[in-house]
């Protein structure tokens, strides 16, 4: 067995569903305090997170990632138990194996091996880990990026490990992510008999042409990295549950997707200038869950690439596709920012599962990185 496939087997066997990091955390902050790393706790609500530094001078080159998973769901319909990591036909099964302990075990013996050889690299090698990713991610990475920009210590570069792969690792890189905006709808009406509807003010109604509109707008065009940003009502509840009532008030969920040719404000702006336009009575309130960001060109991106071919053959396809991700509060800072792991194809499934060969793949990639950009 390879010391990446030991190690994310460590990590599988911690059950760390969100927020709690059940010991990964100083799993890992116990080898890279033996590589000279300065070890930094730091811990908000339930959520803990680890910020860990090798060096002291710029630039800065940060491996980003989470060590919370999702739940396993029925335990029973897993060929393996979820936690109880197993090798079958050339795959290590269980939670979190791509999502992304993995990843995170791919790093570390990345760094291992690359300080053994470099043990005087130029500039400083950081760890920022939280447990906090796949919830609400309030207490976690952004809280950590704002302790460190309170007191001036900025990432040159940041890999996060999100699995990016789609059918062999390296086939595919993220740059960038789309922005997520969600709104919260509330339509004031008049409730009353369905058989009077001149006492009443029906918000179902009212909402239908405004609705129409809404879906009907074409936000942008999006760009070459983006696409068009987009616009989808997600939930909608109104009404008694009899059927001869008309409901006084109606409740509606939205999303925004959106790309760097539109901003939230812009948003938020447009949509108000359409529910006034209409004349409805309601509330509005919105969540911001991230800006978009993009990395287009630049040192992160053209090492990526290039060890990419070195080790695999292949061109790393550059694409922002999919959700967000936490690169959304490191990009802001300046930070070049990349995402790039394993295979994205069992990620929050039942026997979620990576690739052995992959994982040392992976980390081989992740050294090479290392060793253009630091070496």
């Amino acid at each position: 067995m390879s010391a990446t496939l030991d190690l994310a087997r460590e990590l599988i066997t911690r059950p760390s569903v969100t927020p709690d990091d059940a010991g990964c955390q100083a799993l890992l902050a116990a080898r890279l305090e033996k590589l000279g790393f300065r070890i930094e706790r730091l811990r908000f609500g339930d959520v803990d997170n680890l910020w860990a530094r090798r060096g002291n001078e710029d630039p800065l080159f940060a491996f980003a990632g989470h060590t919370d998973v999702v739940p396993s769901g029925p335990a029973e319909r897993w060929t393996f138990p979820p936690f109880e990591p197993r090798v079958h036909e050339g795959m290590l099964y269980g939670r979190g194996a791509a999502d992304m302990k993995g990843s995170i075990a791919a790093m570390v013996t990345a760094c291992e091996r690359f300080i053994a050889r470099r043990p005087e690299h130029r500039g400083s090698l950081a760890f920022l880990l939280t447990s906090d990713e796949e919830g609400v991610a309030v207490n976690g990475t952004v809280r950590v990026v704002d302790r460190l920009e309170a007191r001036g210590e900025k990432m040159t570069w940041c890999l996060v490990g999100e699995p990016t792969s789609v059918t062999r690792v390296g086939d595919a890189v993220k740059n960038g992510r789309r922005g997520s905006l969600n709104g919260r709808l509330i339509v004031k009406g008049v409730q009353g008999h369905i058989a009077y509807p001149h006492l009443t003010d029906n918000p179902i109604h009212r909402l239908a042409p405004a609705l129409a509109e809404l879906c009907a707008i074409r936000w942008d065009e999006g760009n070459d990295f983006f696409p068009p940003t987009s616009f989808q009502f997600s939930n909608i509840r109104s009404g008694t549950g009899a059927t001869n009532v008309v409901p006084g008030e109606l409740e509606t969920l939205f999303n925004f997707r959106f790309s760097t040719e539109s901003t939230a404000a812009d948003l938020k702006e447009r949509v108000t200038s359409v529910l006034e336009k209409h004349g409805l009575r309601y509330e509005l309130t919105w969540e911001l869950s991230g800006e978009p960001f993009l990395t287009s060109t630049g040192e992160l991106l053209n090492a990526a690439r290039a060890c990419i071919d070195r080790h695999t053959g292949l061109t790393a396809d550059v694409n922002t596709a999919g959700g967000t991700s936490d690169g959304r509060f490191i990009a802001p800072t300046g930070a070049q920012v990349l995402e790039f792991g394993p295979l994205n194809a069992t990620i929050h499934q039942v026997d979620e599962r990576v690739g052995v060969e992959e994982l040392d793949t992976l980390s081989s990639i992740y050294e090479s990185i290392l060793d253009r950009l630091l070496g």
